[in-house]
């Protein structure tokens, strides 16, 4: 889907790693909630209590999932899943536009 309707947008933005990775949170009507967000070239590892998906609209990165030795490379149009209370890391290559669904 490319755009979203009826829903709640936080204003502030979540903003880490010195601006570098920014969010906007999106809650929906259902009570489910997304955030849609933007990644600059870097090295990144992120904590999660939920399990995600992060669907890759756009760009290229790498990504080190829990439980492997292995990163996979990921590119606009892809998505990969990250399992609830765990760390996972990002190489990102390109500049990269994201959606990151929260699965409770």
């Amino acid at each position: 889907m490319s755009e979203f309707k009826n829903v709640t947008v936080v204003k502030k933005a979540n903003v880490y790693f010195d601006g570098k990775v920014v969010s906007r949170t999106v809650n929906f009507e259902d009570g489910s909630m997304k955030t849609l967000g933007f990644m600059m070239p870097g090295d990144y590892d992120f904590n999660t209590a939920v399990a995600e998906v992060m669907e890759i609209l756009d760009g290229q990165l790498d990504v080190l999932l829990p439980g492997s030795d292995e990163w996979v490379s990921i590119k606009g149009g892809e998505s990969f899943d990250v399992p609830a209370n765990s760390n996972f890391q990002l190489k990102i290559h390109k500049a990269t536009d994201y959606c990151c669904s929260f699965i409770e």
